[in-house]
């Protein structure tokens, strides 16, 4: 349910938008839970009268507030959940990044927009999404920033390697503001670790 939850926060959502998200679920069970999250009201069920038809998810007021019980949760699964990846495991690493609204600790008076970019080995971007801090408040979104202050850059290992377990920016190429990429950065590591 809260991967669901992870999957709405930016907005509505159709069904083969969840799906892709979710690889190894099948459709019907994927169905179910979201029957059962539109049951305890935790999502509302649009469908618009369109052909082909059309049903888009979205979280409730209820299901909103279940994005702050993500934060301890993945900072847990940081401490003592993720090992490190075997060479032929792919790292979701974007799952991350579309947790940052919830997961980052934004200090009073840091404002501005840090660009995650996760690139492949020629430097060739990939994916990329904007964590903007505004009023102690963060917000991500999957578009490239207005006017990025700090950009982070790394392959899919590079940041692989600085959420997991080696907690460590070897691999990122940072620029920009420091202090918004170290605000970013620090609020997914374990409790116990510090960025080298």
């Amino acid at each position: 349910m809260l991967l669901i939850v992870r999957e709405l926060a930016f907005g509505p959502k159709r069904l083969s938008e969840l799906q892709r998200a979710f690889p190894g679920l099948s459709t019907g069970a994927l169905e179910q839970r979201l029957n059962r999250m539109a049951a305890e009201e935790l999502i509302t069920r649009e469908r618009f009268a369109e052909v082909p038809p059309r049903v888009e998810f979205d979280l409730t007021d209820a299901g909103r507030d279940l994005l702050a019980i993500l934060a301890p949760v993945v900072r847990w699964a940081l401490r003592w959940a993720w090992t490190p990846p075997s060479p032929d495991e792919w790292v979701d690493v974007t799952a991350l990044f579309r947790l940052a609204g919830c997961v980052v600790d934004a200090p009073d008076g840091v404002d501005g927009e840090v660009e995650l970019i996760v690139e492949d080995e020629l430097e060739v971007a990939l994916d990329l999404y904007t964590l903007a801090l505004n009023a102690g408040e963060a917000a991500v979104s999957h578009r490239p920033a207005r006017h990025a202050d700090a950009v982070i850059k790394a392959t899919p290992g590079g940041w692989a390697r600085a959420f997991g377990p080696d907690q460590t920016s070897a691999g990122l190429r940072i620029s920009g503001d420091p202090q918004l990429a170290r605000v970013f950065l620090t609020s997914f590591q374990a409790p116990s670790a510090e960025l080298q």
